[in-house]
């Protein structure tokens, strides 16, 4: 039996979990982004699929052209990229794993910090010899910080806020006050009041086609011109074009990004090369801790799949 686990782009794959319990299996890792037919190749014969949260979406188109797949493992236990439907259709079982809320919640204050404090501008400026103190940073404490999403993530994102000493704003779709308040944040009464209040605004919410495009031309227009925008969660919730234009006109601040439409991001894209931009390559859930979670659930995944007895199933 083969497995092949794809978009291990740090080759660490095996080494984050013990695949020899899996005797008989046939274990391999991909470290690059592979599509079309490279990808068709690369997984012909396999009979289990490891995949990265996003990185690789199974398509219908795809899942059709792999005949002896039988089993799907994502990390997480969410992945808009796998064709659920078709999945079940040809009998393929998918399975997830857990996924720490930590590393994303981190990562996000880390863009946070990063853009208010100029930490790429002024380590290039100390590493190259440039300017002793270019930047002036911008204090945290007092300022307001808007929360779209006050889910498990966002939740935790305002807690950190409060111990800088923000003033705690959220806003969501479905968010009441009584929620707002159990937070221990005011419940902005709209987006706009929202993106047009807060000195950092930070995306947490799930992607849906409710969500898709919601921040665009005119949230973006609300904000002011010293605010900032940061994105850890997912690409789709903000139109990229309208964020672009509003960058290359100066229009805010800056903007923090670990999401992206493409990833990888090809190397001529704008958001590549306008200074506002402090950009990471979606790396929020990416850890040694999470890892280690993924990847030992991945094992187990299959091995209780092969022993009929499948487990965190999400179909």
């Amino acid at each position: 039996m083969r497995c092949v686990i794809l978009d291990d782009y740090q080759q660490v794959a095996t080494s984050y979990a013990d695949w020899s319990v899996l005797e008989g299996v046939e274990v391999s890792s991909v470290s690059e982004h592979l599509a079309g037919e490279a990808l068709v190749g690369a997984l012909a014969g396999a009979s289990v699929v490891v995949v990265m949260r996003e990185r690789t979406p199974l398509t219908r188109e795809l899942l059709e052209r792999l005949p002896h797949l039988r089993l799907v493992v994502t990390s997480g236990m969410r992945n808009a990229s796998i064709d659920l439907e078709a999945c079940r259709e040809r009998g393929v079982a998918v399975c997830g794993t857990a996924s720490g809320s930590a590393p994303p919640v981190e990562l996000t204050w880390a863009l946070i910090l990063g853009l208010v404090r100029h930490l790429t501008t002024e380590s290039a400026a100390f590493r190259e010899g440039g300017p002793w103190q270019r930047t002036v940073g911008v204090d945290l404490a007092g300022a307001t910080l808007g929360v779209v999403g006050l889910g498990r993530l966002g939740t935790r994102v305002a807690e950190v806020g409060r111990a800088f000493g923000m003033d705690l704003l959220a806003w969501s779709p479905h968010l009441t006050d009584e929620r707002a308040a159990e937070a221990g944040v005011r419940r902005a009464g709209s987006l706009l009041e929202l993106m047009g209040s807060s000195d950092v605004v930070t995306l947490h919410l799930v992607l849906s086609e409710s969500t898709r495009g919601l921040v665009g031309a005119a949230e973006l227009a609300a904000m002011r011109p010293a605010a900032r925008l940061v994105n850890t969660s997912r690409a789709g919730l903000v139109d990229t074009d309208a964020l672009v234009e509003v960058l290359r006109r100066g229009a805010i601040a800056g903007v923090g990004l670990d999401v992206f439409d493409e990833e990888p991001l090809p190397v001529d894209h704008p958001l590549r090369s306008l200074p506002q931009v402090l950009a990471t390559p979606h790396l929020g859930y990416v850890s040694a801790g999470n890892y280690r979670t993924y990847f030992t659930e991945a094992v187990e995944d299959v091995a209780a799949w092969r022993a009929g007895e499948p487990v965190r199933l999400l179909t």
